[in-house]
């Protein structure tokens, strides 16, 4: 895991640390980080398709640090079986894009741009959900993941 100043996850404890993160604002971040992570699998296709190795392999290893922030700030306690395979998920994702980065093959970053969009959509859904009671959010879908530690 990446814990240096870098990591997406250590940005968002320093906010959180002076409490100018509300509720609202750690939905917002974690769907930011779902896009930034798909926007740079997007930049890595591009490079790999012109065959850039190097901003490649820093493209992709911007998205799997964004996908390790995700992971790092998953509430296994509260989150239970959907903190679990989130986790599982987010590992798997990982695994697959150090595979498409070894290989120069495309495919493994059209899955986990699959699945990640999958996963962004489903919490744009939720963001917007009219029902959402950020006071109950640990006990909500996204209690799965938690504030910083």
């Amino acid at each position: 895991m990446n814990h240096g100043r870098n990591n997406p996850m250590n940005q968002y404890r320093t906010v959180d640390a002076y409490g100018a993160a509300s509720a609202g604002d750690r939905l917002q971040l974690i769907a930011r980080m779902l896009q930034g992570a798909l926007d740079r699998i997007a930049t890595a296709r591009g490079h790999m398709q012109r065959g850039e190795q190097a901003l490649k392999g820093e493209a992709l290893g911007r998205a799997v640090r964004l996908i390790d922030g995700l992971r790092s700030c998953l509430d296994h306690e509260r989150g239970g079986e959907v903190a679990a395979n989130l986790g599982a998920l987010y590992e798997y994702m990982t695994r697959r894009l150090t595979e498409a980065n070894l290989r120069n093959d495309q495919r493994p970053l059209d899955e986990v741009a699959d699945l990640l969009d999958e996963i962004r959509s489903g919490w744009a859904q939720m963001m917007a959900s009219p029902n959402l009671n950020l006071r109950n959010l640990p006990t909500a879908t996204a209690g799965a993941y938690r504030g910083p530690a």
